[in-house]
């Protein structure tokens, strides 16, 4: 078979793997349920409906979190750190939900920090309204309720977490069996209190005001939480006395405040009875001191976001324009021929090139082909990423290699191309004649084809010059951010395209010979390669379990493959043998391939990198302590290339203890909403990033490809 027929037999059977795990994307996820477990957490949602759903009745609903010991999770204000609980529902039309009636929180001292939020286990209870456009049908006997929650849930350490929810509740029957927890949750919620307060702004501080709280708490030491984020120092000490019947406090205000409320509702709670809560609303008198500059954002980086756009180590005031983007853009796809991604697809384009040595049209419109597949498959990778961050998904570059399915779908690809460049069999045997004779008449097919292989593999790399092009991107409008999607393919298929439109090129390639059989066969071990490294990268994500799982089943792959090279009687017999054992094997361990792996023993970080969490950059800063963040993943090879070169030089290591450098490593292998976030804080939606922060200077953006150099004249400035 000549080389012709290599790219296009191959990827017409095989890239529908890749498409049908990208199309599978959500459906690959969890089913909804009414219980969700974790290491640190039992999610469950819950009804109480004692008189049915029928409308104008009273239907609650709530998430129950039940924290493992010295696990927590947050208030709707969380303090210094954290995220609020957040609960999507769908619901049946003329079926609508209220917001969490929250529960009295209670203060989690975590080092120099205070947060609010709940230990043990805590009940976050909605009420649904059925109004009368709520109309079942006589067939439908049951009110359908999904939700989608998310929390935050930590200890020292903090983990994004999860769940979709499903439960039906009887229209005309009574679901009452969780009643006691949900009047337990009711007598946590704060008590609303009839008496004035009031909030006076008083300089860095406020002085608080409340009078109407019952008798028995008089002279005793209460808690206070107010419910507007951002507005006090959570962890600084403050005073409070009773005046008579009226309890005052001087709260100080933070040095990072970016709230200033006309009315404060503020929650109090007994140190006796830290559970039993009372709720007012005050109003706010005085001016209130200017605020911080940006909500969400650390004050070092939002530093850095108004003084240079965090553009990688260039001093700049200037925002980074359209036309600056898609320059970064183009030189940043020229860069990604050059990547670890790329290499392995590179021998199929030097074998095409070689082809077509003496036939110049043909050698044109190869590269042509090659170019548009390869723009084409980044405008559509692009507007796949965008269409599903614009439907809610927290997503960046080379998302797609986070889902277990794809990475399986990947290497079972490259497992057959390299069973075929290797010479176990021949597509030719496989495809009916007049599938081969229509592909021979088309050789463009197979140079498109081609190119969206090598969009596939490069996908995860994020080259020099790429990143702040891709953060900006998903900022703009979608026209425009496909714009510079295009012209990352524009820049990868440069150097072939010249190639193929410059005769020159093609008279100093080597002459087809019998070198090329040679050749094509040493190219095999390249493609094993890649494999080995899918399927460490898919350990990353399903553990020892799954890795082993997909190399069982790669062997009975090359098996059934090897089976339908035999001829005659011999196929007859063992080519089905062959496909029931594949079948009986993906029946058994498959599932093993898409099961998650705790996060917790995933990527283990070594003695000298801590895990990165959401707020650990600020508590590290807050005890003086410079902070280097490695945004990496398992699937991004400049990532790991860097993590063997520059960041285990013995003279980096000791630049950074000298100067005191936690070093925190943020694993993006898999989905994680809160790293998403980061990266996009800092104008940036792919990996490789590295981040040094001080408490003095904003922090600094390093390139992608990190040189010792660059690291210690960084650190240099500390």
């Amino acid at each position: 078979m000549t080389l012709k027929h290599l790219s296009s037999r191959l990827l017409t059977a095989t890239l529908l793997i890749a498409s049908l795990a990208l199309s599978t994307w959500a459906s690959a996820q969890k089913p909804p349920q009414s219980v969700v477990t974790t290491e640190q957490v039992r999610a469950e949602l819950m009804a109480h409906a004692p008189d049915g759903a029928d409308p104008g009745k009273t239907v609650w609903v709530g998430l129950q979190l039940a924290h493992q010991p010295e696990w927590h999770s947050y208030w709707k204000n969380p303090g210094d750190s954290g995220l609020p609980t957040q609960l999507t529902w769908t619901l049946p039309p003329g079926v609508i939900a209220g917001d969490i009636a929250w529960p009295t929180p209670e203060k989690i001292r975590i080092g120099s920090l205070a947060n609010y939020g709940f230990e043990g286990t805590v009940l976050l209870p909605v009420q649904l309204t059925i109004t009368p456009d709520f109309k079942p049908s006589l067939l439908q006997s049951d009110l359908s309720i999904q939700l989608k929650a998310t929390w935050l849930v930590c200890r020292k350490e903090c983990i994004p977490q999860d769940g979709e929810f499903l439960i039906r509740v009887p229209v005309r029957g009574s679901t009452a069996i969780n009643g006691a927890v949900f009047a337990a949750a009711e007598q946590a919620q704060p008590r609303r209190i009839q008496g004035q307060s009031s909030v006076t702004v008083d300089g860095q501080q406020i002085k608080v005001s409340v009078n109407g709280l019952p008798a028995k708490l008089q002279g005793q030491t209460l808690g206070f939480f107010p419910e507007t984020p951002e507005v006090i120092e959570t962890a600084a000490p403050w005073i409070q006395a009773w005046q008579g019947n009226v309890w005052t406090a001087s709260v100080p205000l933070s040095a990072h405040r970016t709230q200033s409320p006309t009315v404060m509702p503020l929650v109090l709670s007994a140190e006796a009875a830290p559970h039993e809560g009372f709720v007012t609303e005050a109003e706010v008198s005085g001016n209130w001191p200017a605020v911080a500059a940006a909500t969400g954002v650390s004050p070092a980086l939002a530093a850095a976001l108004q003084a240079n756009a965090l553009v990688t180590q260039t001093p700049s005031t200037l925002p980074l324009s359209l036309w600056a983007a898609m320059l970064g853009a183009l030189i940043g796809g020229l860069i990604l021929n050059l990547m670890p991604c790329v290499l392995p697809v590179l021998a199929i384009k030097v074998m095409s090139f070689t082809r077509h040595a003496d036939d110049q049209r043909g050698h044109r419109i190869s590269g042509l082909a090659y170019s548009a597949g390869v723009v084409l498959s980044f405008v559509a990778l692009g507007a796949l990423l965008l269409g599903l961050r614009s439907a809610g998904e927290q997503l960046g570059w080379g998302f797609q290699l986070q889902s277990p399915l794809v990475v399986a779908g990947m290497a079972t690809l490259f497992t057959v191309i390299g069973l075929n460049l290797a010479g176990l069999f021949e597509f030719g045997s496989f495809l009916p004649s007049r599938l081969a004779t229509l592909e021979s008449k088309n050789p463009a097919v197979n140079a498109f084809l081609s190119g969206m292989l090598a969009v596939a593999i490069a996908s995860p790399c994020t080259a020099p010059f790429m990143g702040a092009s891709l953060g900006l991107a998903l900022g703009l409008p979608a026209s425009q951010a496909l714009l510079i999607f295009g012209t990352i393919g524009v820049g990868m298929a440069l150097p072939y395209l010249a190639a193929s439109l410059i005769p020159a090129v093609a008279r100093a390639l080597p002459r087809p010979g019998a070198w090329m059989d040679t050749f094509r066969r040493a190219m095999a071990f390249p493609m094993f390669a890649t494999v080995v490294w899918l399927v460490w990268v898919l350990g990353q994500q399903s553990g020892i379990n799954g890795a082993g799982a997909m190399l069982a089943l790669l062997v009975a792959l090359a098996l059934v493959i090897w089976s339908f090279t035999l001829a005659g009687r011999t196929r007859l017999i063992i080519a089905p043998i062959s496909i029931a054992i594949s079948a009986l094997l993906t029946g058994a361990i498959g599932s093993n391939i898409t099961q998650i792996s705790n996060p917790g023993t995933v990527a283990p970080t070594g003695e000298r990198w801590q895990t990165w969490a959401p707020g650990k950059v600020e508590q590290v800063l807050a005890t003086g302590s410079p902070v280097f963040v490695d945004f990496t993943a398992a699937w991004c090879v400049t990532c790991q290339y860097n993590k063997r070169t520059t960041l285990a030089d013995a003279s980096v290591m000791a630049d950074l203890d000298t100067k005191g450098v936690t070093l925190l490593r943020a694993d993006w292998t898999r989905r994680d909403p809160a790293i998403t976030a980061a990266l996009g804080q800092l104008g940036r939606n792919g990996v490789p990033v590295y981040v040094l922060y001080s408490a003095t200077n904003p922090p600094v953006v390093l390139s992608e490809i990190l040189s010792v150099n660059e690291v210690r004249a960084a650190l240099a400035t500390l």
